[in-house]
């Protein structure tokens, strides 16, 4: 998946891909969370995820010598920090719905941009600015800061979403030496990790009703699941496979700045799932925000794929 013979946009065409297979498992997992524990949810899925990792990708990325790395710490602490966004996410998610939840979220390719011209040293051109405030300004009109029906459950997505930023700030660091392969493997292995200890922990349930439903989703009992389940878990392993993939190609190749804000794709199908799925209307104010938040995201595509190339870690950072 080089470019320095293409002008093919791998890098923005990877995120989206990436958002298409999140929004997925965000559905997914709402949909399961009245009935088991986050933390069992979360070993299954990283299983199958893994499985498929290593028969369908890592093959055709070099073959099990692809995933030897010098940098086993990072993605020990980048998989920490995706274990960290998730917990707080998928425990928020459980009680908002889900167009509320991704909106809040949504702060974190703002935060990826962020910490990508502190940390990184990356330039954002006045295009990409003046996008990413249409982001921002779409998310404020979502959340409405403020409101008297405001809940404390929100805070959830928003700290997720930093961990989620700093994540990805890493994914650019690492990229330069290690594969999208690689990167995916090893976070799976760290979720496998925490998810059996937390599950050898709690796993038993005795603190299930010790408060309220998001207690309940982080400490409910294991147990086996049901038939009707099995292919939306085994969906979960796709999804989480493949994007987890395709997001760490598409940072690896391209600047945090361009593809942040290419992720608000995944909110309007948020939206349209919340609704088929779990009849969640959103209000007029929540449609406004995200014509502004995917526009934005979209307008950043559409420049990269009219220029015909997209900054890679070995070209020069050019002001857009």
């Amino acid at each position: 998946m080089s470019q320095s013979r293409s002008t093919l946009p791998v890098g923005p065409l990877s995120a989206l891909i990436a958002t298409m297979f999140f929004a997925i498992n965000d559905t997914a997992i709402k949909f399961l969370s009245g009935d088991y524990a986050l933390h069992q949810i979360v070993l299954i899925r990283s299983l199958i995820g893994l499985t498929i990792l290593m028969i369908v990708i890592v093959p055709f990325q070099g073959g099990i010598s692809s995933l030897r790395t010098q940098r086993l710490g990072m993605h020990m602490l980048r998989g920490l920090c995706v274990v960290f966004a998730n917990t707080t996410f998928f425990l928020g998610l459980s009680v908002l719905p889900l167009a509320d939840a991704m909106a809040v979220f949504f702060i974190s390719p703002l935060l990826i941009t962020l910490f990508g011209a502190l940390l990184l040293g990356e330039v954002i051109g006045p295009r990409r600015k003046a996008a990413v405030v249409a982001g921002m300004i779409g998310v404020l009109i979502m959340v409405r800061p403020g409101a008297s029906d405001f809940n404390i459950a929100l805070l959830l997505p928003l700290v997720s979403a930093v961990a989620y930023a700093l994540l990805h700030v890493l994914t650019r660091k690492i990229g330069t030496t290690d594969s999208a392969a690689t990167m995916a493997v090893f976070i799976q292995v760290v979720f496998i990790v925490v998810a059996s200890l937390v599950g050898l922990l709690l796993g038993h349930g005795a603190y299930e009703n010790s408060g309220g439903e998001m207690i309940s989703f982080l400490l409910r009992a294991w147990h086996w699941p049901a038939t009707a389940d099995w292919p939306i878990l085994f969906l979960l392993g796709c999804s989480i496979a493949f994007g987890g993939f395709f997001i760490s190609q598409a940072y690896r190749v391209s600047e945090a700045s361009l593809i942040a804000p290419l992720e608000y794709a995944a909110l309007p199908v948020g939206v349209l799932f919340g609704i088929l799925i779990f009849d969640e209307w959103p209000a007029p104010t929540t449609w406004i925000g995200m014509a502004l938040i995917s526009g934005a995201g979209l307008f950043v595509f559409w420049r990269e794929a009219k220029m015909g190339s997209t900054p890679t870690p070995h070209r020069p950072r050019v002001r857009r």
